[in-house]
């Protein structure tokens, strides 16, 4: 019998993790991701993430990332961030935002997307798409701290920084859930070695409290050009850029 195709055997190697990780096989066996005292992270929000994490591991054998990177992560706002590697200068910056995703998926993708580049730092967007599911400010943070407990767990030292839940004309019914959210994650960042808070929230509404309709695509929900740069002012702050 021919030996098994290299993909195929990556794909079925992520997928029995996967599976590992939300309690299909092996009942019973507590999340990696769980921290003293936390109640149980939830399964991941789909099982296709599979496919992204394949999709990396496939962009890593064809393009070694740089050493010791910037990983940014997250949903589709980092997903969709154009020229983000390129966006700051000579620093290096790696892209490993999949969209649609849930900040639970991080922690459990945690190795897949930050931990084994060993990064500089590690930067992450989520929170739209966890509240859309039906998720609680409170969970939503919850999930955010244990992305944070994850990595340092691993990587002890390393800054985390989550980028403030933006506000959207999709979601404007949700800006209160969002202010909630936000300041959960901020009020606890201030409180920790090592994590940051990036306020992208404030400056992304009007004079009204309204938000920027200017800076989305047609769709109301993701960045435009002229989001993206004003991200890019916000971060690059951040980041000494």
């Amino acid at each position: 019998m021919p030996p098994m195709p290299f993909t195929l055997r990556l794909l079925r190697s992520l997928l029995a993790a996967t599976l590992l990780c939300t309690g299909i096989a092996g009942a019973g066996t507590p999340p990696a991701a769980a921290t003293p005292g936390a109640l149980p992270l939830d399964p991941v929000s789909s099982p296709a993430w599979i496919e992204d994490m394949a999709r990396f591991a496939a962009e890593d054998a064809a393009r070694p990332p740089p050493m010791r990177p910037v990983v940014f992560t997250g949903s589709s706002s980092v997903r969709m961030w154009p020229d983000l590697e390129r966006a700051f200068g000579d620093l290096p910056v790696l892209n490993r935002g999949f969209g649609g995703s849930q900040f639970r998926d991080a922690v459990h993708y945690a190795d897949e997307i930050a931990i084994r580049y060993r990064p500089r730092r590690v930067l992450v967007y989520s929170g739209d798409n966890d509240l859309m599911s039906g998720r609680s400010p409170a969970q939503v943070a919850a999930d955010a701290r244990r992305f944070a407990a994850r990595i340092h767990r691993e990587l002890p030292g390393t800054p985390v920084a989550f980028i403030a839940i933006k506000p959207s004309p999709f979601n404007a019914h949700r800006l209160g859930q969002q202010r909630e959210a936000n300041a959960l994650i901020a009020n606890w960042a201030r409180r920790q070695p090592d994590v940051d808070y990036i306020d992208v929230f404030t400056p992304m509404l009007d004079a009204d409290g309204r938000p920027r309709a200017e800076l989305f695509l047609a769709d109301g929900l993701h960045l435009n050009a002229q989001g993206y740069a004003l991200w890019r002012r916000l971060v690059g702050a951040y980041l000494g850029r």
